[in-house]
């Protein structure tokens, strides 16, 4: 089992260096390791507690420290580097915003049963930590590519239709988590499912915005990609793939049949609303 998990983080490795190089850009690469490095201590202490309390956390701490890093770097050599400034900034606060939301999450829950199992093995454990290190990757490889680009972000329409995307994607979010935090605020609704404000347009808004907002930043990022380095539009679509099908929306739904599936309002609410894109109408 520990030289499954191991060979696995090998070729998690494997591809995010791999990627790094593709781009061909040392600032990236480094930024790349600089993001496993982090949570790499991290898992340190992590794994001789047993905690998974400053997981999301740390993710956070990723994103900010190579964004910072980039943005430095950048700035040495150019003295307006706007467009470059403005997605760092996007990205700084998110990261802040979503990090602190999900560390003072699971510091008032004491626990996140998805790691429960993970961490009675230490390699499945470091396995865990090095695939949130392919996350902050692969999903922040494509502005990190373009902020260190040898050229400058063109302000233009699409700049602005990114960031117009960006700003609707966090609003969504943020307004999500709220809802969702004020519903299971009341006692009552402990074991209810939410189908309130946000929740009754899409059964996960949360999720639309976070994809939103990444595909918002790729689209700011866009004028300053070119050739080999167009492969780093991955971004988005991975981040989609990842919240859809690996970490949060499939993993929600069986949750969510498991625990609601007999209820004739949950099987209502399941036929009439849409699973992650928002119900213009009705």
């Amino acid at each position: 089992m520990h030289l499954k998990n191991i060979l696995f983080i090998s070729i998690i490795i494997s591809i995010c260096l791999g990627l790094g190089f593709i781009v061909d850009n040392p600032i990236v690469i480094n930024a790349i390791i600089l993001i496993f490095i982090i949570h790499w201590i991290s898992f340190i202490p992590a794994n001789i507690y047993k905690t998974e309390k400053f997981f999301d956390l740390t993710g956070s701490l990723a994103y900010i420290s190579v964004v910072c890093y980039v943005l430095y770097s950048k700035s040495k050599s150019f003295d307006s580097i706007f467009g470059e400034i403005i997605i760092s900034a996007s990205i700084l606060i998110w990261a802040v915003r979503l990090g602190s939301f999900l560390f003072l999450r699971i510091k008032k829950a004491g626990e996140d049963k998805r790691f429960r199992e993970f961490k009675k093995s230490w390699s499945r454990w470091l396995l865990t930590w090095t695939t949130s290190g392919m996350w902050v990757t692969i999903c922040s490889l494509c502005a990190l590519t373009a902020i260190s680009s040898n050229s400058v972000i063109e302000i233009g329409l699409l700049f602005y239709l990114g960031l117009f995307l960006f700003i609707t994607g966090i609003i969504i979010e943020i307004v999500a988590d709220l809802q969702k935090t004020k519903f299971r605020s009341i006692l009552t609704n402990k074991e209810k499912f939410i189908s309130t404000g946000l929740w009754s347009k899409s059964r996960h808004p949360n999720y639309f915005g976070e994809i939103t907002l990444w595909f918002g930043i790729s689209i700011m990022s866009f004028s300053n990609l070119n050739g080999l380095e167009l492969i780093t539009l991955i971004s988005p679509i991975f981040t989609y793939w990842l919240l859809v099908y690996v970490s949060g929306v499939n993993i929600l739904e069986k949750n969510g049949q498991k625990k609601w599936g007999h209820l004739e309002s949950y099987k209502k609410y399941i036929k009439n609303t849409p699973r992650l894109f928002f119900k213009i109408f009705g």
